[in-house]
Protein backbone atom coordinates (compact mmCIF):
# COMPACT_ATOMS: atom_id res chain seq x y z
CA UNK A 1 0.00 0.00 0.00
CA UNK A 2 1.51 3.29 -1.05
CA UNK A 3 1.49 6.19 1.33
CA UNK A 4 0.32 9.43 -0.21
CA UNK A 5 2.61 12.36 0.49
CA UNK A 6 1.02 15.45 1.94
CA UNK A 7 1.11 18.37 -0.42
CA UNK A 8 1.93 21.82 0.80
CA UNK A 9 -0.81 24.50 0.90
CA UNK A 10 1.66 26.71 -0.99
CA UNK A 11 1.60 24.44 -4.08
CA UNK A 12 -0.16 26.20 -6.94
CA UNK A 13 -2.47 23.26 -7.50
CA UNK A 14 -3.72 23.72 -3.91
CA UNK A 15 -4.73 27.36 -4.46
CA UNK A 16 -8.49 27.98 -4.48
CA UNK A 17 -10.24 28.69 -7.78
CA UNK A 18 -12.54 31.63 -8.42
CA UNK A 19 -14.54 31.65 -11.65
CA UNK A 20 -16.31 34.84 -12.79
CA UNK A 21 -19.66 33.00 -12.62
CA UNK A 22 -19.27 32.80 -8.82
CA UNK A 23 -19.56 36.60 -8.60
CA UNK A 24 -21.94 37.37 -11.49
CA UNK A 25 -25.26 38.91 -10.43
CA UNK A 26 -26.80 37.86 -13.76
CA UNK A 27 -26.40 34.19 -12.82
CA UNK A 28 -28.68 32.12 -10.62
CA UNK A 29 -27.38 29.81 -7.93
CA UNK A 30 -28.11 26.89 -10.26
CA UNK A 31 -25.94 28.57 -12.92
CA UNK A 32 -23.04 28.90 -10.50
CA UNK A 33 -23.37 32.12 -8.50
CA UNK A 34 -22.05 31.52 -4.99
CA UNK A 35 -22.59 34.82 -3.22
CA UNK A 36 -25.71 36.94 -2.53
CA UNK A 37 -26.93 39.12 -5.41
CA UNK A 38 -26.43 42.20 -3.23
CA UNK A 39 -22.68 41.45 -3.09
CA UNK A 40 -22.32 40.28 -6.71
CA UNK A 41 -21.32 42.41 -9.69
CA UNK A 42 -22.47 42.46 -13.29
CA UNK A 43 -20.42 40.26 -15.64
CA UNK A 44 -17.02 40.28 -13.91
CA UNK A 45 -14.00 39.05 -15.85
CA UNK A 46 -11.19 36.86 -14.58
CA UNK A 47 -8.76 39.72 -15.16
CA UNK A 48 -10.81 42.04 -12.93
CA UNK A 49 -10.90 39.41 -10.20
CA UNK A 50 -7.14 38.97 -10.49
CA UNK A 51 -6.61 42.73 -10.20
CA UNK A 52 -8.75 42.98 -7.05
CA UNK A 53 -7.05 40.05 -5.35
CA UNK A 54 -3.60 41.37 -6.26
CA UNK A 55 -4.48 44.84 -4.94
CA UNK A 56 -5.44 43.29 -1.60
CA UNK A 57 -2.03 41.61 -1.43
CA UNK A 58 -2.82 37.99 -2.22
CA UNK A 59 -0.67 35.70 -4.36
CA UNK A 60 -2.76 35.03 -7.50
CA UNK A 61 -2.39 33.78 -11.04
CA UNK A 62 -4.76 33.78 -13.98
CA UNK A 63 -5.56 30.76 -16.12
CA UNK A 64 -7.03 32.35 -19.24
CA UNK A 65 -8.14 29.25 -21.12
CA UNK A 66 -10.07 27.56 -18.31
CA UNK A 67 -13.86 27.52 -18.40
CA UNK A 68 -16.45 27.05 -15.69
CA UNK A 69 -18.28 23.79 -16.35
CA UNK A 70 -21.76 25.34 -16.03
CA UNK A 71 -20.97 28.23 -18.38
CA UNK A 72 -22.84 27.67 -21.63
CA UNK A 73 -21.45 30.79 -23.34
CA UNK A 74 -18.00 30.11 -24.82
CA UNK A 75 -17.13 33.74 -25.59
CA UNK A 76 -13.71 35.03 -24.56
CA UNK A 77 -15.15 37.38 -21.93
CA UNK A 78 -16.52 34.38 -19.97
CA UNK A 79 -13.26 32.43 -20.01
CA UNK A 80 -10.68 32.24 -17.30
CA UNK A 81 -10.31 31.44 -13.68
CA UNK A 82 -8.19 32.91 -10.93
CA UNK A 83 -6.16 30.75 -8.55
CA UNK A 84 -5.58 32.35 -5.14
CA UNK A 85 -3.25 31.28 -2.34
CA UNK A 86 -4.97 31.43 1.05
CA UNK A 87 -2.46 29.44 3.12
CA UNK A 88 1.32 29.58 3.43
CA UNK A 89 3.76 26.67 3.46
CA UNK A 90 3.29 26.10 7.21
CA UNK A 91 -0.53 26.13 6.94
CA UNK A 92 -1.04 29.60 8.39
CA UNK A 93 -3.23 32.09 6.58
CA UNK A 94 -1.64 34.49 4.11
CA UNK A 95 -4.02 37.25 5.20
CA UNK A 96 -6.11 36.83 8.34
CA UNK A 97 -9.06 38.75 6.89
CA UNK A 98 -9.52 35.93 4.32
CA UNK A 99 -9.79 32.65 6.25
CA UNK A 100 -11.88 30.94 3.54
CA UNK A 101 -12.82 31.12 -0.13
CA UNK A 102 -16.25 32.47 0.83
CA UNK A 103 -14.88 35.57 2.57
CA UNK A 104 -12.56 36.18 -0.38
CA UNK A 105 -15.45 35.89 -2.87
CA UNK A 106 -17.53 38.39 -0.91
CA UNK A 107 -14.67 40.88 -0.99
CA UNK A 108 -13.90 40.34 -4.68
CA UNK A 109 -17.53 40.81 -5.63
CA UNK A 110 -18.26 44.04 -3.81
Amino acid sequence: MACATARSPADQDRFICIYPAYLNNKKTIAEGRRIPISKAVENPTATEIQDVCSAVGLNVFLEKNKMYSREWNRDVQYRGRVRVQLKQEDGSLCLVQFPSHYTLSLTSGS
